[in-house]
């Protein structure tokens, strides 16, 4: 079986709901990215075997398999064919398993693995409520997936929520997450550690003025415990608010993996190495805890444990995932999203998978690391995992 490799990896600065990038097509970023891809590996287009591309909400402007029109807006050629796929949150970090797993089988040798979510023109929920509006159907879950287990919704709030009581997470401890998220990014986009990784993209400045968008939009410098501690709450349960779940967001990110025999025919330089592949799945009703099911799943596996990673990214759905996370897999909360996550940053849902690989491998290579884990909870109770080792 042969190794796969991440040669390249990009992503576009985040946009805040109706910001910076309200005005640019999902297929735009898209294409932009392809073609940084493409330029950093400094690789013929046409020996690309595939893309797959990362989309939850695949409606409207992200509809008719997004990943094929971006394909040809962008420089790629024609013959490069493309695919869009959905595991909600996770649907960019399953494009890498995807991709990687073809290039170990021995099927192809080049692919790429992105993703793109505009959350401002194409909402969440979109797909859903248009169906409703047009009295097509009630909901994609079936009553009795309800009746069987006891609820009537799942919800991601509730869930967050029940995933806080049940490892003994407070109010406080979730404020204080949330301050150190914007803190670790405001202090990594100020000393310019997200350069090499963000590709500028031409978007609007309040005014409707062209500006270069270069930095994520919803790092708050200035937060403080004491403001996050004053936001209302958004359930009963009075633990969490909008100041300590993940942002609406808008971008694009991808990267390129490659088999050695490719590494060796196109002169490309490996970025790390794909270690290991996990996905699990668990409780539809917590929803977001089984990133803990599949680390301890990856562990086994792999014989590694936590001591043998050196940085680690979860996905900042909400503040109790990560927290929760740690708490039972025993990390070290200096190695967990050290550049901030979700809450500062956003989370462009179909996109955040590659970009937190973006992250996590630059932030391996610039700090001289070895091992670094990825996770991400999904929708319908999933988790994709993800170990890379940095070269």
């Amino acid at each position: 079986m042969t190794e796969a490799y991440i040669v390249a990896a990009v992503r576009t600065a985040g946009g805040r709901r109706n910001g910076a990038l309200r005005d640019v097509h999902p297929g735009q970023m898209t294409a932009a990215v392809l073609d940084a891809l493409v330029a950093r590996a400094a690789i013929d287009p046409a020996a690309i075997d595939d893309l797959i591309l990362g989309c939850v909400s695949q409606v409207g402007e992200q509809s008719r398999n997004i990943a094929r029109y971006s394909l040809l807006a962008s420089s790629l050629p024609e013959s490069v064919p493309a695919t869009t796929i959905d595991r909600q949150c996770g649907s960019s970090q399953q494009a890498i398993h995807f991709a990687a797993q073809a290039i170990m089988a021995g099927v192809q040798d080049v692919v790429i693995a992105a993703g793109v979510e505009s959350m401002t023109r194409v909402p969440m929920g979109s797909p859903e409520k248009l169906a409703l509006d047009a009295g097509v159907g009630t909901s994609a879950v079936l009553p009795a997936v309800y009746e069987k287990y006891g609820v009537s919704v799942f919800s991601q709030f509730d869930g967050a929520e029940m995933i806080a009581d049940k490892h003994g997470l407070s109010r406080e401890e979730l404020d204080r997450f949330a301050l150190l998220s914007h803190q670790r990014a405001a202090t990594a986009t100020q000393a310019g550690l997200f350069d090499d990784e963000i590709l500028p993209l031409q978007g609007l400045d309040a005014e409707g003025n062209p500006t270069r968008h270069v930095h994520d939009e919803g790092i708050r410098y200035n937060a403080s415990l004491e403001a996050l501690a004053a936001i209302k709450p958004l359930t009963e349960r009075a633990l969490l608010t909008a100041g300590t779940s993940s942002q609406i967001c808008d971008g694009a990110s991808g990267v390129m993996l490659a088999s050695a025999k490719a590494v060796a025919e196109h002169g490309l330089t490996p970025l790390a190495r794909i270690h290991h592949m996990t996905v699990t799945a668990g409780d539809p009703v917590l929803i977001l805890e089984e990133p803990i099911g599949a680390t301890r799943r990856a562990f086994a596996k792999t014989g590694m444990t936590i001591g043998d990673i050196d940085l680690y990214e979860v996905n900042e759905a909400f503040a109790s995932i990560p927290l929760a996370w740690a708490k039972a897999i025993g990390a070290d909360p200096e190695r967990l999203n050290v550049h901030g996550g979700a809450i500062a940053l956003g989370h462009p849902l179909g996109a955040s998978g590659t970009k937190l690989m973006t992250t996590l491998v630059h932030a391996l290579r610039k700090r001289g690391k070895r091992y670094g884990l990825q996770t991400m909870c999904e929708g319908g109770g999933q988790a994709n995992l993800t170990i890379v080792e940095a070269l």
